[in-house]
């Protein structure tokens, strides 16, 4: 194991920030990336790497990676001091108010253009050119704000790796994940070895979150080039959502660690017999089908169903109460499907997201992310 720290952009003298990256195992020989708390808030997966560093040093001290694992369980050293009052404020930058999971670098214009003269037939060949131009497209993007510097720094670590693991987790929430549809047949497994109870493909939700800045152009490419030459899928990125912020406990990040593990000795990352896999715990659905059940008005949030709950269309979802007027607004779902996330507040504003299910009929469209 090595460490390496990357300086980030200091935003007045005499201040300094650092991110931190742990290198395990043989370098050149491929890559895997996971980093942890891009939303500083969401500590889940913090733990989670902290236990996976522990044993990824193992592994490697026993000969058993036989790929390069990179691990940054900080990977938001920015958001991790905004503290406000007592209140930890992870997910939006106070400076500029935009969300740490937003805007990374799209490069597929830059690189379509670098690579056209170069690609050939050889789809391999393609492959590591592509990730070449990648690097090296990113190593010259320059950096204004420390906000800019943080994502440079994150895009430069993952851009070259073949899978990407970004550990999220909701306010109340079940295990679940986002991919697209091509990476799905590839991250099924690991779905498997989590438990997620939902599984959301989009291929484009808008936004440019992390993960979706390594699945995105290489999509990008295909389309721009697929019809002249093979170019392979040269990355897997998945956001996990590692259940809610208060689910942080040593029991639960072990569970999420060995699942990881599992799956990296799936793919061959580790060497050994990976498990049986478990049964899926319920099919992938499309982002573009899960129902924000909304709130019209504001007034306390009373709760009448809970996350991992699966409902028929109409259930009753929540109530609104004002306590002044003694209006109660009741919120329902509209299609079947599986609650696996609420909000954590208790009381509703209006316009405020209450909850997310996870239906199968598509009743969204263009941009599908939260804020």
């Amino acid at each position: 194991m090595h460490l390496v720290s990357h300086d980030l952009l200091s935003p007045v003298p005499g201040v300094t920030r650092q991110l931190h990256s742990f290198h395990f195992g043989p370098h050149g020989a491929g890559k895997v990336y996971i980093q942890a708390a891009l939303h500083a808030d969401e500590l889940p997966g913090m733990l989670v790497a902290w236990h996976l560093k522990r044993q990824l040093l193992a592994l490697e001290q026993a000969g058993r990676l036989h790929r390069e694992v990179v691990l940054v369980p900080v990977a938001n050293p920015i958001g991790l001091e905004q503290v406000l009052l007592d209140a930890p404020l992870g997910r939006f930058e106070l400076h500029s108010g935009e969300n740490f999971n937003r805007r990374f670098v799209d490069l597929a214009d830059e690189v379509g253009d670098r690579i056209e003269a170069r690609l050939g037939d050889d789809g391999e060949g393609n492959l590591e050119l592509i990730r070449q131009q990648l690097c090296a497209a990113l190593a010259e993007h320059r950096a204004h704000t420390p906000l800019q510097s943080l994502r440079l720094a994150l895009q430069r670590l993952a851009c070259d790796a073949e899978l990407v693991l970004d550990l999220h987790c909701d306010f109340e929430a079940v295990e679940h994940l986002y991919t697209t549809p091509d990476a799905w047949p590839h991250v099924e497994p690991l779905a498997r070895y989590l438990g997620a109870e939902a599984s959301l493909l989009a291929t484009d939700s808008g936004g440019q979150s992390f993960d979706e800045c390594f699945s995105l152009v290489w999509w990008q490419l295909q389309q721009r080039f697929a019809k002249r030459f093979p170019i392979p899928l040269g990355s897997l990125a998945v956001t996990l959502e590692l259940r809610g912020q208060s689910d942080v406990s040593h029991e639960l990040a072990a569970q999420d660690c060995q699942a990881i593990l599992d799956f990296l000795t799936y793919r061959q990352v580790i060497q050994g017999q990976a498990p049986v896999l478990p049964a899926l715990r319920r099919p992938a659905t499309p982002l573009a089908a899960v129902e924000l059940v909304t709130a019209a008005s504001g007034g306390l949030l009373v709760y009448h169903a809970h996350p991992g709950q699966w409902l028929q269309a109409g259930a009753l979802i929540a109530e609104v109460i004002d306590p002044l007027t003694d209006q109660v607004q009741r919120l329902h779902s509209t299609q079947p499907g599986l609650l696996y996330a609420r909000s954590v507040r208790r009381l509703a504003t209006s316009g405020m997201v209450v909850a997310h299910i996870a239906g199968e009929q598509v009743c969204r469209s263009g941009y599908l992310l939260g804020n």
